[in-house]
């Protein structure tokens, strides 16, 4: 399912294969948490982005619409109006860190709704269920999502409930792939590695669950308040430790640097809110760095957001007219730069895939940062 095409040090070229169109790696996947972008980005307007992979969230959709519901419509490809490949989280990051009062035990988490306070239940088997009913490409195991820090006996505890977890979720999945009504019966499993910021548990784990075979693996518990210097730590700790024949994804991440940075140290999956809530505000990704289309200096400005870009927005529209529409609180501010830095993300990674292609990876890391820093 998973072939490395070339390697440049431990920075990957790969292609994976799924029932839902194969997979170009590195990947961004953009993220449509209630299966849609926020700031009005369509899955038409994603097609001409040149998004491959759009990640769609567990709990979220438990909640509203229901998976029961996005199931009775044919799972949320049809429901959306998307045929390329969808990731879904398991929901674990956001019943820990929205669910407010919430109960861990060994069976799984009991919690309040965000929405009405309704009391929940969620555990590995109810997390596969509700993405068995979305029928997504790619599932995400349940896992343990813990404060950053924590104390290390606490995280060495959680972490081998996620791993009694793992297994659950596996089994679970064996079975619904092989039911009858089920959507999508080629439904793949990630598991997650957790461990906080502390080597030696991450790499147990990262050994622990590379014995299980599955369809690829998943370093969590990041870019939640560590150091970029901490986080990249733990990538060289872990990476080595994970199947070199199966995908690695880095949850949650990140910046363009943080990615050029992952990629060379072994990741091939990234997602991350970071390009559309920038540009839902109007902060705007350019190979010169990042811009505020507020600024007063764009008011009579008629050049596109970046003169390098060909994304629709670029193609059509002026920074003056932009900032005129962030002034009139117009959607369609929004709406066009959220596609010009989806646009950006996934074009970084096409142009780093090129890269690594001409065995040249270094060189362009080396030129991007030194002309993307020099106006941050």
């Amino acid at each position: 399912m998973f072939k490395v095409l070339k390697k440049e040090g431990n920075a990957k070229r790969g292609v994976f294969t799924t029932v839902h169109g194969e997979i170009q790696t590195p990947v961004f996947m953009n993220v449509g948490t209630l299966a849609a972008i926020k700031g009005a980005v369509s899955s038409m307007d994603l097609r001409e982005i040149g998004c491959q992979v759009e990640l769609s969230n567990t709990y979220h959709l438990h909640l509203r619409p229901g998976d029961e519901t996005v199931y009775k419509l044919g799972g949320l490809h049809k429901f959306m109006n998307w045929d390329r490949p969808i990731l879904t989280d398991s929901g674990g990051f956001q019943v820990f860190s929205l669910a407010g009062i919430r109960k861990i035990q060994e069976e799984g988490v009991y919690f309040n709704s965000h929405i009405d306070g309704k009391r929940i239940f969620m555990g590995p088997e109810e997390s596969m269920r509700i993405q068995s009913h979305l029928a997504s490409t790619i599932a995400m195991a349940f896992d343990e999502c813990i404060p950053n820090p924590s104390p290390k006996e606490y995280v060495k505890k959680s972490v081998e409930r996620t791993t009694r977890w793992l297994y659950r979720c596996m089994e679970e999945m064996k079975k619904l792939n092989a039911m009858e009504d089920t959507i999508n019966k080629h439904q793949m499993l990630f598991g997650i590695n957790q461990g906080g910021v502390y080597d030696d548990i991450r790499i147990e784990h990262a050994k622990e669950i590379s014995k299980l075979n599955l369809d690829g693996y998943a370093i969590g518990g990041l870019a939640v308040g560590e150091t970029h210097e901490e986080m990249y730590r733990i990538i060289e700790s872990v990476v080595p430790h994970l199947p070199e024949d199966k995908p690695i994804y880095l949850m949650g991440v990140g910046t363009p640097l943080n990615i050029l940075e992952a990629v060379e140290r072994g990741i091939d999956f990234f997602d991350c809110v970071l390009p559309a809530r920038n540009g839902r505000h109007g902060h705007v990704f350019t190979r010169q760095g990042k811009i505020n289309m507020m600024n007063a200096k764009y008011e009579l400005d008629n050049g596109p957001v970046d003169k390098e870009c060909n994304c629709p927005t670029c193609k059509n529209y002026t920074r003056a007219y932009i900032r005129h529409l962030f002034k009139a609180k117009e959607m369609l501010a929004m709406r066009l730069c959220v596609i010009h830095n989806l646009y950006f993300y996934n074009k970084l990674m096409e142009d780093i895939r090129n890269a690594l292609d001409n065995n040249d990876f270094s060189n362009f890391k080396n030129k991007f940062i030194e002309e993307f820093n020099r106006n941050v």
